[in-house]
């Protein structure tokens, strides 16, 4: 049977492609790297591969972590362990209860290393233990160049990353509805020593309140890590994701990263559920076509440079019934400057059956 093929060009383009600004950044950090939260394309890098300590920023994969291996609704018993953890704290009590969800929110929010400890201790008996269950997720990753020895940061020079890495795990983590959640969070509230009082907890993230569309997700700093931030935002539907490993001006670092990413990377939808109709002639059924349609979107994320995306959808000129409901007829397939990079199932709306034969009509058999 002959293919009908019909040939679109997605029009969207035509008022979004442009030329975009190829000046270098000129960021503070030693280390920078910026991809978007949804291929992974890298637009910006400098010393991006150069093993660095990371600081708090550890709490990212702590939370992670944390989040895929406890119910956040379980309470936890401080371990003695978490009283008096030096750096950011919430000061724990001996004794005192949280959810495990109270304690991530410290976590992510007020840097807290007592919390980082207490989650540790609560999930693998320890800080080391618990730095294994890091190291694992690591290279579940695929991550070649990052090894944790706690969960909160403190100096150590066997813990350590680099941006590239530290990009690529806040890329993993954001997937997680909770932890984007929570690291979206300006402020919030949580008991304090078993409901004596409360603890109000502020994000040391400013770039939430500074920067438009922004979601996140941790600062970090010790005397020999320097300071240390990931950063992401979110702009319709792309997301654009920063890191920067010892930068003495990381907040402006961070604002320019984020924009030179919306500047050349976004993410559209070529199609959205139900957008395609188009109908395809049955031979031998009850109907003379069958209807199909697209039951699935699709998004593509792309550098807006050099781009030119078309798309053509590619059908059977008839088939033959029966055809069944949800069958798969044809497709829409979509390319940039004529590479493909997705496609979509075109299926029948409706079932087609063949005519009933006068003889079963009448039943004579």
């Amino acid at each position: 049977m002959k293919k009908i093929i019909s040939v679109l060009t997605v029009i969207l383009l035509l008022s979004q492609i442009f030329t975009v600004n190829c000046l270098a950044l000129d960021v503070s950090a030693h280390s920078a790297y910026v991809i978007d939260g949804e291929e992974g394309i890298a637009v910006y890098e400098k010393n991006a591969n150069e093993k660095m300590g990371m600081a708090s920023t550890t709490k990212i994969m702590t939370c992670l972590v944390a989040i895929e291996n406890c119910p956040l609704e379980k309470k936890v018993a401080v371990s003695d362990k978490a009283i008096g953890v030096e750096g950011s704290s919430i000061y724990l009590q001996k004794g005192e209860m949280l959810t495990m969800k109270h304690l991530l929110y410290a976590l992510m929010l007020q840097s807290a290393n007592d919390a980082a400890t207490a989650i540790a201790c609560e999930i693998s008996g320890s800080t080391e233990g618990f730095a294994e269950l890091m190291n694992k997720k690591a290279q579940e990753l695929g991550l070649k160049n990052t090894h944790f020895t706690n969960p909160h940061g403190l100096y150590d020079e066997n813990h350590y990353t680099t941006a590239r890495d530290l990009a690529l795990i806040t890329k993993h983590a954001l997937d997680n509805p909770t932890f984007r959640e929570i690291v979206s969070t300006k402020k919030t509230v949580i008991p304090l020593n078993n409901d004596e009082g409360a603890r109000a907890l502020v994000n040391h993230n400013k770039l939430l309140r500074i920067y438009d569309g922004a979601i996140g997700v941790k600062t970090g700093f010790t005397k020999k890590t320097g300071r240390c931030l990931v950063s992401a935002a979110q702009k319709d539907d792309t997301t654009i994701i920063a890191v920067t490993l010892n930068a003495p001006d990381d907040w402006n670092d961070h604002k320019s990263m984020l924009d030179m990413g919306f500047d050349k990377i976004q993410t559209v939808s070529l199609a959205c559920e139900g957008q395609y109709n188009c109908k395809v002639s049955v031979v031998g059924g009850q109907s003379d076509y069958v209807t199909l349609t697209n039951t699935e979107g699709l998004k593509y994320t792309y550098l807006k440079e050099n781009a030119n995306i078309t798309s053509e959808i590619i059908h059977d000129r008839f088939i033959f019934a029966p055809v069944k409901q949800g069958e798969v007829i044809g497709y829409v397939v979509f390319y940039n400057n004529g590479e493909e990079i997705g496609r979509i199932k075109l299926t029948a709306q409706n079932s087609v059956e063949k005519p009933v034969s006068k003889k079963k009509l009448f039943g004579i058999f």
